[in-house]
């Protein structure tokens, strides 16, 4: 009799030990599969502005990611017309409503354009990427350009903010997305500020090879 339930207990240790590890081994997959969140918050270079959402190249970078079951989609916080200002305001609620592993910040454009100070520009981008450190995100800043035509002293200033900024929060700053588009009229709307629908893709090809390679460098 001691002998069967030794037994019995036995075989219910290591029926439970395999359930256990099988369990752990099943929760261990899947949280490896489950893809990192890169939050967009950007102005109207990232919603679409001009044309429908799903021509968009937020849109369909993230539709290409999730075709090819890549290890990050995106999530898109960018509204027209926003501001360092906008974002820094906008963050809070939207880092409490979704799980974000990365932060990529494309703001600051319509600052340049109206002229606003640098150091409020820094100041604003300083707060919005600490903001996010203190949840533990990663940061990613973009290098944003704007028109010439704000004057040397004015330009000077503005393009070395965000390089001072990423210098100071360590972070990696990404090459502008429209540097290579700015130049060729065919890809610019009439505004002469915003990409067209045909330029959506080569914005794709240029940040997939950007985030691609961050997150195989970092992760």
């Amino acid at each position: 009799m001691i002998k069967k339930s030794f037994f019995r207990l036995s075989i219910l240790v290591i029926t439970s030990i395999g359930l256990f590890f099988t369990y752990s081994s099943q929760a261990r997959d899947n949280q490896i599969s489950e893809p990192l969140s890169i939050l967009i918050l950007g102005d109207s270079l990232s919603a679409s502005f001009g044309m429908k959402e799903n021509q968009g190249w937020v849109y369909q970078l993230n539709q290409q990611l999730q075709q090819q079951k890549a290890p990050y989609i995106l999530i898109n916080a960018s509204i027209s017309g926003e501001t360092t200002a906008g974002g820094l305001t906008r963050l809070p609620r939207i880092l409490a409503k979704n799980n974000i592993d990365y932060l990529l910040v494309e703001l600051g454009g319509n600052d340049g354009l109206r002229g606003f100070p640098p150091t409020l520009i820094e100041n604003n981008l300083l707060q919005i990427i600490q903001l996010a450190q203190q949840k533990g995100i990663k940061v990613l800043l973009m290098d944003i350009k704007i028109p010439p035509n704000y004057g040397t002293r004015y330009n000077k200033l503005f393009n070395q903010t965000f390089t001072k900024v990423a210098n100071i929060s360590n972070i990696r700053l990404l090459p502008f997305f429209m540097e290579s588009i700015a130049i060729k009229a065919e890809l610019m709307q009439v505004d002469g500020i915003h990409p067209t629908i045909k330029a959506q893709p080569l914005i794709v090809t240029f940040m997939k090879q950007q985030l691609d390679s961050l997150i195989i460098t970092v992760e």
